[in-house]
């Protein structure tokens, strides 16, 4: 399950294709009708709605943090598994992982971590060792 969005969501929803597991697409809603996305995401929300099995109307505004905090944190209640890719860093007021991650294993979801390619862990300034 994504919401319809560029990069990650995309990502994810070819991927979910690809592996031939099912995909349920979420889309924002204001007053039961459905948003348009931002710019930046309408290419994105228009393949994820044609590899969608699934599309789900949720009442959220896609442009403002607090909302689709609240939006995931109804998709993850409701998941089996939550796939994060998050490099481990502390929420920073505009990525929402690492809280995300915390409400699902708080509620008894699992939560399976993806460190791409490449990727790298870093500690957050404050913890790194001084050198």
């Amino acid at each position: 399950m994504v919401c319809t969005g560029a990069g990650t969501p995309r990502a994810s929803g070819r991927a979910a294709r690809a592996s031939g597991r099912p995909l349920a697409v979420v889309i924002p809603t204001r007053v039961g009708v459905p948003a348009m996305p931002p710019q930046r995401d309408r290419t994105a929300a228009g393949e994820l709605l044609t590899l969608a099995d699934e599309v789900r109307l949720l009442a959220y505004d896609p442009v403002d943090r607090d909302p689709c905090v609240g939006a995931d944190e109804r998709l993850v209640a409701c998941s089996g598994l939550l796939l994060a890719v998050w490099g481990g860093s502390p929420s920073n007021g505009r990525d929402a992982t690492a809280h995300l991650v915390t409400y699902a294993r708080a509620r008894g979801v699992p939560v399976e971590i993806v460190w791409p390619e490449g990727a790298a862990r870093e500690a957050p300034p404050a913890v790194r060792a001084q050198g």
